[in-house]
């Protein structure tokens, strides 16, 4: 046995991996050392931390992508080993080589395997090697655009892009025809860059309509190697996960048996150590094609541990620990079936926008699994990843898993920044997720269904107007029930991303009535408390959370989120078009990555001006007008905040 003992463990990572990773350690009797940029130097995770050390600003390259920071900080906190989480330095071999070269325990795969199986172009020439079927295309090292763009119509359209380091997306794109493949060709460079500080990329034929499955794998360092089964993560936008789950619906004991070994039979080959997973594309005539590997803990792990009953960082720190893994094949045994969403700060109805801001209420639900690392009063920063918590849900079968999970995204409170959370539900109840039958092209396919079934907007204008109306500090009070006063209507102006008006007149009879646009709704108050309302309206008893936070309104009803302003007493806005006024405002709290325009140029209308990037990924922003530039307001490496103005163009 060739032991490597330690006591204390640094997290290389934040929010709720750096959190998951402290449980089980505590757990398992080490001490626990967090690390943090300035942006999150009053987070979670560094409160809950035994020590903490600054390591940076709070961008990523100046922070967590800093190996000598975190190397130091392991030094001056005692620690004796590292887990990277996930992201950010976990499948950096330079990282891994650091810690060994320092003395420190890495808590992941060597070096050596990281470079023979991090490196897609690499993990693929390997694979290949060994016989699997791996997505014909080019990792050659000329990665010139001419020769980029000969070997892509070689492959022949449509074709991925992909960075050959790391993975979430990052770096990816999908190209349909050569007349793109240019302008996407640099932004997956610079995104590779800013994310991996590797431009390097290589090409693969795009396979239409898989369904993207991934092994999980731990091997140790004598020889012994098993999987624990498959995760169907096909439901996905922006080439991100969004949703996973285990077992996939359409992957037999037959084809589980046939992936795990090529997976087993890969690590082993390699002389793996610790946790890694195989991804493969499975496309509908049951053939399946290695991907790339990812040599680290995946964030989808915990459905994993739902069905085995495993705790997987419990089994990275005993094999870093040098402890034989000590399951055999045969060992592991699958029950029922989990299912993980990703709860993420972004904006559904406006292409998955990134948000950050403040979090004026966070509330998880009750009975169910939640990975985050927020509270109420959290600020959410622009520089990192959007995803903000995991809800995961384990039943019996998959649609008692199913059922669990949309029951509890519906108890979810996540108020002040804009989320994801009434898309995931959209997703879950929509019937090709139910019958399992979602492929990578499930969000494309039903794009226009998952977002059409969100909440009327009618309905959520007419219950903050209700809400607004009857919080207020001079209105009736509610409870007076019947009156012989005639009140007459107030005309409340809401803002829920556009702007309506609704008239609210209490009637006689103690109840409310709520007008828009020639429309009429009843409502009775049966409840009012301080965060809590239950009405009746149309026959139908129901309740909704709120918040009243400034001038600003949250709801949490039938499990959408509604955030609105109240613009009765505001002056009205003023009606020029932003659009069409030559100004180009950033859309989101960012960094200027690239300034794609020059004073003087002449730009076309949809042609791109300027890139930002906010929580990992890359926007392009086009000019609104045709015109000459008149002026760049920005320069690139600036942070910009939500309208400002970045570009200003003179129409003509």
């Amino acid at each position: 046995m060739k032991r490597t003992p330690f006591f204390k463990i640094l997290i290389a990572n934040r929010g709720e991996i750096a959190l998951r990773i402290m449980r089980t350690a505590r757990r398992l009797g080490y001490g626990v050392v967090a690390v943090y940029s300035d942006a999150d130097r009053d987070s979670l995770h560094v409160r809950e931390a035994d020590q903490a050390v600054r390591i940076g600003e709070a961008l990523p390259a100046q922070s967590y992508l800093r190996i000598d920071a975190i190397i130091a900080a392991a030094k001056a906190s005692g620690a004796g080993a590292v887990h990277p989480g996930y992201g950010f330095l976990a499948e950096n071999e330079d990282f891994a080589q650091a810690c060994r070269d320092a003395g420190l325990v890495f808590i992941g795969p060597s070096p050596e395997a990281i470079r023979a199986m991090g490196n897609k172009a690499g993990a693929k020439d390997i694979m290949r090697e060994a016989g699997v079927p791996v997505v014909p295309g080019y990792q050659g090292t000329d990665q010139s655009d001419a020769v980029m763009l000969a070997e892509a119509r070689k492959i022949g359209f449509p074709v991925m892009i992909k960075a050959v380091a790391g993975g979430g997306g990052r770096g990816m794109r999908l190209v349909e025809d050569a007349a793109a493949f240019p302008d996407a060709l640099r932004s997956a460079r610079s995104e590779a860059q800013g994310a991996f500080s590797d431009p390097t990329v290589i090409l693969e034929r795009a396979i239409i309509d898989p369904r993207h499955i991934e092994i999980q794998v731990f091997g140790d360092r004598y020889g012994n190697a098993i999987h624990l089964g498959e995760r169907d993560c096909s439901v996905q936008r922006r080439h991100q996960k969004l949703i996973e789950e285990a077992p996939s619906p359409k992957v037999t004991p037959e084809l589980r048996a046939r992936m795990g070994a090529v997976a087993v039979a890969a690590v082993k080959s390699i002389g793996y150590e610790g946790a890694g997973t195989l991804e493969f594309l499975l496309d509908p005539s049951g053939e399946f094609y290695f991907m790339e590997m990812n040599t680290r803990l995946q964030v989808e792990h915990p459905v994993t541990e739902a069905i085995t009953g495993l705790d997987l960082v419990e089994l990275q720190l005993r094999i870093a620990a040098g402890q034989p893994l000590g399951l055999k094949q045969e060992d592991v045994r699958f029950s029922g079936h989990a299912i993980e969403v990703r709860l993420c700060s972004e904006d559904a109805d406006h292409d998955f926008m990134p948000q950050s801001g403040r979090m004026a209420l966070w509330q998880m639900p009750d009975g169910i699994r939640v990975e985050h690392a927020l509270r109420s009063g959290s600020e959410i920063p622009p520089f990192y990843d959007s995803m903000v918590a995991k809800i995961i849900s384990h039943g019996a079968d998959r649609n008692e898993a199913r059922g669990r999970l949309i029951c509890g995204l519906e108890q979810l409170a996540a108020f002040g920044v804009t989320t994801n959370q009434e898309f995931l539900i959209s997703c879950l109840r929509h019937p090709a997720f139910a019958k399992g039958e979602a492929t990578t092209a499930f969000i494309g396919n039903h794009r226009d269904e998952l977002l059409a079934s969100r909440a009327n907007d009618e309905t959520g204008a007419t219950l903050a107007a209700l809400l607004l109306y009857v919080t207020n500090s001079h209105a009736p009070p509610w409870r007076s029930g019947r009156s012989l006063a005639t009140t007459f209507p107030l005309t409340m102006r809401i803002d829920l991303g556009h702007a309506f008006e609704v008239d609210i007149v209490r009637n006689r009879d103690g109840s409310y009535v709520a007008g828009l646009d020639g429309n009429e709704r009843r409502f009775e108050i049966d409840e009012l408390g301080a965060d809590t309302i239950r009405f009746r309206t149309d026959g139908l008893m129901e309740s909704a959370r709120f918040l009243r936070d400034g001038g600003r309104l949250y709801i949490l009803h039938r499990g959408a989120s509604i955030a609105a302003r109240d613009l009765t007493l505001a002056a009205p806005a003023s009606t020029a078009a932003a659009d069409g006024d030559g100004k180009v405002r950033a859309t989101m709290n960012g960094r200027v990555v690239a300034v794609l325009v020059t004073p003087g140029e002449q730009v076309a209308v949809g042609q791109p001006v300027m890139t930002l990037e906010a929580m990992k990924m890359e926007h392009v922003h086009t000019a609104g007008v045709s015109g000459t530039v008149s002026a760049i307001d920005v320069a690139e490496g600036e942070q910009v905040t939500t309208g400002r103005i970045v570009v200003e163009i003179a129409a003509g």
